[in-house]
């Protein structure tokens, strides 16, 4: 089954999933429906999805649903005050990930989208005062690399230092 995966951040992303929140269950997924949101489907999960809402203008979205949990992969580096989103969740299950910062690539910019840009690239520790500060209690955190098949210095770090951040909180 993992091999038909796409990724393997999906792969990762899945098996961390699987263990801190077992199928069935009902999740809010933070951002608008995607690949990963059809996976998490076809593995026994409910999943709703935001639909391309300001998550920094209308925190209260979090609200919307009776779930379980509210899963946020590769979200919070997107918004200017994730804090805000964090304090408003009255679920009481967290599941994200994040890329980390790395000392030798700048921070995801795209040059045509300006909703697919990087506000924060967060170290492990900022990351994990973010949620503390915001009321959660992390339970669970993993960390994985993100290596790349190119030639070059940068790969070559990427093979080796962990790119995602994966926790798991608990109000």
């Amino acid at each position: 089954m993992y091999n038909k995966l796409p990724h393997k951040r999906y792969k990762h992303t899945l098996n961390f999933l699987k263990s801190v929140l077992p199928a069935p269950a009902t999740i809010l997924d933070l951002g608008v429906r995607n690949p990963f949101s059809e996976i998490m489907e076809q593995h026994g999960y409910t999943v709703y999805n935001t639909i391309g809402e300001d998550l920094d203008l209308v925190p209260e979205i979090v609200k919307k649903h009776d779930i379980d949990a509210i899963t946020a992969f590769e979200i919070f580096e997107h918004l200017v005050a994730p804090f805000n989103i964090l304090k408003a969740i009255e679920c009481k299950k967290i599941i994200a990930t994040i890329p980390l910062n790395l000392w030798f690539a700048k921070a995801y910019r795209s040059k045509t989208d300006m909703r697919d840009r990087h506000y924060h690239e967060f170290e492990d520790w900022q990351f994990d005062w973010l949620l503390e500060k915001a009321g959660w209690d992390i339970k669970k955190k993993e960390k994985w690399t993100s290596p790349i098949n190119k030639i070059g210095f940068r790969p070559v770090l990427r093979s080796f230092t962990p790119r995602y951040y994966a926790i798991y909180a608990e109000k």
